[in-house]
């Protein structure tokens, strides 16, 4: 999988362009160790990954620039995911992730807010995206490369952020609820890249985050699910570190 591939997953309305990884590798000893021991889904404990839902009111939710007046009962809902969102500090799990393609990949990821992620992709994917509050770096383990970019430009600066109102500060053009999921829809126009969504699906029952999809200005959707969620675990520091030296040639 391509670094484009796996950052779009996540930051899927940032513009830009990042050059292929080289084909799989075994993970060298001089690549970046994981601080961390794996989540081990097949343990009675935890949770097997998640079929991904294919959210069938996402026809509801118009064309590309199109805003939907939200009704108070809504508006309620909103309030709740912002709560959600600004009431996790530290959020750790498993993820699978589904390409345009089809194709499954999987890992870990580590939240530590303000500003703090990181996700890890297991082997084969060489692939690790990490935030440390003001950038985040897509690094590739076997060629010990990393790309360079500001937090700012990516919507990981209001997910990552202490507090956050969806109303206020996103794009936000939808909102839905079932006896299943919540659902919220958030459009990115930038100047250059076009116009992305971020759809976030929570569980009704307790709000808990359970998948979003980015769908790219060619209309490409990219959905990652999460489970095994832990919101006491906090995660090491150095997990969020950046070495900036590396970009500097």
């Amino acid at each position: 999988m391509s670094r484009a591939a796996v950052f779009g997953a996540f930051l899927g309305t940032l513009a830009l362009t990042l050059p292929a990884a080289a084909q799989t590798q075994q993970r060298t000893p001089t690549s970046p160790p994981r601080l961390a021991a794996p989540v081990q889904p097949q343990q009675p404990a935890q949770q097997q990954a998640p079929a991904v839902v294919n959210n069938p009111f996402a026809a509801l939710f118009g064309k590309v620039g199109e805003t939907t007046a939200l009704n108070p009962e809504q508006r309620a809902i909103i309030d709740k995911i912002s709560n959600y969102l600004s009431s996790t500090q530290v959020l750790t799990g498993n993820f699978v992730q589904v390409g345009p393609d089809g194709k499954r990949t999987q890992g870990e990821f580590y939240v530590q807010k303000p500003g703090k992620i990181r996700f890890e992709y297991d082997p084969p994917t060489p692939i690790d995206i990490i935030s440390d509050g003001q950038s985040v770096v897509v690094r590739d383990r076997n060629l010990a490369t990393q790309d360079l970019y500001p937090l700012s430009q990516t919507p990981l600066r209001f997910l990552l952020a202490d507090h956050i109102n969806l109303l206020k500060d996103t794009n936000l053009i939808a909102v839905y609820a079932d006896d299943v999921f919540v659902t919220a829809v958030i459009e990115e126009r930038q100047a250059i890249g076009g116009t992305s969504r971020l759809m976030m699906m929570f569980s009704a029952k307790d709000m808990q985050l359970k998948q979003w999809t980015v769908t790219d200005p060619q209309g490409y959707d990219t959905t990652v699910a999460v489970y095994n969620l832990d919101t006491t675990k906090k995660p090491d520091p150095g997990m969020f570190k950046i070495d900036y030296t590396r970009n500097i040639q």
